[in-house]
């Protein structure tokens, strides 16, 4: 199975989310660190608000596709290189290939129509006509923000997601109830992902009064991991004014900040320095994160190693979503100087487009579609991006099926990795914390 084509860069009677979030410059009008998420993740022996389950060994699976089949030995929610208690439970793995469950750093649930009727969308020309199309849907739609984010968390974990940070709309639009909504999905699946929110104030921090209000009340409340900015100059027309804002707030609340960065150039570079410069001054090493950053991938090496040098010091980190060869960090490049760069899938089946379904396999996919990759090393890259990647953004260990390691892994037919990553096969089987948690595309009740 493939990977849908990538919608076109252009539609009849206005633009697409894929240009209008690539060209955001031209097209805008006018003190620990607090991850992972409550319920914290040590506090349930690494899975949130889940006891774990007894011993397990799951029998006949080759990791990473390797040519021999061994028995993966699961205890208190961990991988084991000792024996298998006496009475573990024994699940047979066919042959299949077992690799490292997924994480979807960058996506946004509470917009989503997955799972209900199909929505016709409309003509945009910008960020603020999609915003406000954001809030006709929210106001339109029968089903609730929780029943929506929920279906769409639920294909995630069914589709191999282990973790996920997910952005939830916050404006006087909504007050609160995004956020509000994808903590209740959240809740309804905790014993099957982990996930952290961010209050994101998609119509602007400054120029839409109310929301710096309704950030502080999610953060000082304790609903949401993190707040987030979007394009300071570009956007918002506020650098200093959004960022000083948001800043305080992450250090007032102990939260961390993940700002959305559209503009290209120089109103990119000037607000990524600002981030560079205020998470130095207030000692937020590790906790802030900055989106998209379509601003980099245009700079010759000598200027993205300057910028990447002080993301790694700092320990900033970045997500990106594939949208186009264009816009897709250059995320081997930045990994080589210490940058960790997530995967993301955005929004899906939302205002914004018709297009996605939530599968993160199938990002990864995507990833090496647009790249042009055609050796196995990068195939397998695309994976990493989409499994290590994410889990260094949200300060997860790895699920790398070593011993210590989360039980966090899924079960697929296939010959190796590369093939898997092409051909994007049923996920047969999806573990969190040593549990079952779905079959054959379907959560397990």
């Amino acid at each position: 199975m493939c990977a849908a084509p990538l919608p076109s860069p252009s539609s009849p009677g206005g633009v697409s989310r894929r240009h209008v979030i690539a060209g955001a410059a031209a097209l805008a009008g006018t003190a620990a660190v607090a991850y992972p998420s409550a319920p914290a993740y040590a506090a349930a022996g690494g899975k949130p608000g889940g006891t774990p389950g007894g011993p397990v060994v799951f029998r006949n699976v080759r990791p990473f596709g390797a040519a021999t089949a061994v028995d993966l030995t699961v205890v208190n929610g961990r991988i084991t290189d000792r024996p298998a208690p006496a009475g573990a439970e024994v699940v047979d793995g066919g042959g299949r290939i077992v690799l490292p469950s997924l994480v979807n750093a960058h996506v946004h649930p509470d917009k989503t129509t997955w799972g209900g009727p199909w929505v016709s969308r409309k003509p945009a020309d910008g960020i603020a006509d999609y915003a406000d199309q954001d809030a006709e849907l929210f106001r339109t739609q029968r089903r609730p923000v929780g029943e929506r984010a929920y279906g769409l968390m639920a294909r995630a974990v069914a589709t191999g997601t282990r973790a996920m940070r997910a952005h939830a709309d916050v404006a006087p639009e909504y007050d609160l109830a995004c956020a509000e909504g994808v903590a209740a999905a959240r809740d309804r699946l905790q014993h099957a992902l982990d996930v952290q929110i961010v209050a994101f104030p998609q119509h602007g921090v400054i120029r839409k009064p109310g929301t710096a209000k309704l950030l502080e009340e999610a953060a000082r409340a304790g609903l949401v991991d993190m707040i987030g900015g979007i394009d300071p100059i570009g956007f918002d027309h506020a650098l200093d004014e959004q960022l000083d804002l948001l800043f305080g707030m992450a250090d007032r609340h102990g939260v961390g900040l993940d700002i959305h960065l559209h503009d290209r150039g120089e109103d990119g570079l000037e607000p990524l320095r600002g981030i560079i410069d205020r998470t130095r001054a207030l000692s937020l090493r590790g906790r802030v994160t900055v989106s998209h950053v379509f601003c980099l991938p245009g700079l010759s090496d000598r200027e993205l190693g300057a910028v990447a040098a002080d993301l790694a010091e700092l320990d900033i980190s970045l997500t990106t979503v594939a949208y186009s060869e264009s816009t897709v960090l250059p995320i081997a490049r930045l990994r080589e100087y210490g940058v960790a760069v997530g995967l993301g899938t955005d929004g899906v089946r939302d205002a914004w487009s018709p297009f996605g379904n939530g599968d993160m396999l199938d990002r990864a996919h995507q990833l090496g579609l647009i790249t042009d990759i055609r050796l196995d090393e990068e195939l397998n890259d695309c994976y990493r991006a989409a499994t290590d990647g994410g889990s260094d953004v949200m300060h997860l260990p790895h699920a790398d099926l070593q011993p210590g390691a989360p039980a966090d892994f899924l079960l697929v037919r296939g010959e190796c990795l590369p093939q898997i990553v092409v051909d994007t096969p049923k996920r047969d089987m999806v573990v969190h914390g040593g549990r079952v948690v779905a079959r054959d595309g379907e959560l397990v009740h």
